[in-house]
């Protein structure tokens, strides 16, 4: 099990950065949130998730302990691969995910593609009594968006993630004609977010 990696950051993709860890360049799949604490060339520290698959090992990264042990926690429920898993941690500040299984806001976990009410129902049925309730809900901060809009490599992103090609662009458009002017860490989440109201 590796539980962190640290390292110098070599790059960052919209859903991954590779991390130089004792001279091998390991790929960490992470939300775009954890992607915008690292920085290309310097030192940076991501607690980790590794995932085994008959055919496949991946590595999954995380801003900090508590955002593992959540993904750890989804991955209980039945119907919720890895995939998904990050996919609502994207769509879902830890708090805000911890408050929506314990005040049973199945419409917030429905927000997150590929969760629909019934997987939601199931999420509060088995998580609720397994997470604390968080503190009151905190004001949204509004952040000034930087870079100009990448269509291409958010729709890739999106297809990485598991989503058809056609919707993906559809997301994405969707996402950028509301905040033309967005970098493509705040797109994805947008079109994430649109594809889970979907």
């Amino acid at each position: 099990m590796i539980s962190s990696v640290r390292g110098d950051v070599l790059s960052i993709g919209l859903d991954h950065a590779v991390v130089e860890v004792g001279g091998v360049g390991l790929a960490v799949h992470a939300t775009p949130a954890t992607l915008a604490t690292l920085r290309r060339g310097e030192q940076g520290r991501l607690a980790t998730a590794l995932v085994v698959r008959e055919d496949s090992l991946t590595l999954f990264g995380f801003a900090d302990d508590e955002q593992r042990e959540l993904f750890h926690l989804l991955l209980t429920v039945a119907g919720i691969g890895p995939r998904m898993a990050l996919a609502t941690l994207a769509v879902l500040d830890p708090d805000t995910l911890r408050r929506a299984l314990v005040e049973r806001e199945i419409k917030t976990l429905t927000r997150v593609p590929g969760i629909g009410p019934k997987l939601a129902e199931r999420m509060v049925l088995e998580l609720r009594d397994k997470v604390d309730a968080p503190g009151p809900a905190p004001v949204a901060a509004v952040g000034a968006a930087a870079g100009g809009p990448r269509r291409a490599q958010v729709v890739e992103a999106l297809v990485g993630l598991g989503f058809p090609v056609r919707p993906a662009e559809q997301a994405v458009d969707s996402a950028l004609a509301a905040q033309a002017d967005a970098d493509a860490s705040t797109l994805l989440r947008t079109a994430l977010g649109g594809l889970g109201r979907k």
